[in-house]
């Protein structure tokens, strides 16, 4: 059990207060908590994709003239993780479908865009199934309501 020290032996005022540390301009977000695995819709409100990474400018030692390192998050990352999530690795960064982050408009429960999902490169794949496989089975192509 470590001993105590008393109050009268410590190299400083035991009421001191010490200072703030700088805070970086603009919005500070936890990328695990706020980001990763979020749903992102957009500016209709329909589901797009899911965010899988993130594309972050200022880790690689770069310095803010301030002198704090600052990490910047450019583009949102969604892609085919599942399989290396099971097995280990990354996929190729060509593999990565970029949302840029100019294109965010609010962090919070969902992540929101303020551009239509359709005019993503993210949704290919989708509309690729809708137009090629779900589109030929019959009574694919209209709403059933």
């Amino acid at each position: 059990m470590k001993r105590r020290v008393p109050l009268s032996s410590r190299p400083f005022p035991a009421d001191e207060q010490l200072p703030a540390p700088p805070r970086p301009a603009g919005r500070v977000l936890d990328a695990r908590l706020h980001l990763l695995d979020r749903q992102v819709h957009d500016v209709d409100e329909t589901p797009v994709v899911v965010v899988d990474d993130l594309e972050v400018r200022g880790t690689d030692g770069d310095e803010h003239p301030t002198g704090a390192q600052e990490a910047v998050v450019t583009a949102l990352l969604s892609g085919p993780v599942l399989g290396t999530r099971v097995f280990g690795g990354r996929p190729p960064a060509t593999r990565w479908h970029r949302i840029a982050w100019s294109d965010v408009t609010e962090v919070g429960v969902v992540v929101r865009l303020g551009v239509r999902g359709d005019a993503l490169d993210v949704t290919w794949t989708e509309r690729w199934v809708r137009d090629h496989v779900v589109g030929r089975i019959p009574g694919g192509r209209h709403d059933p309501g």
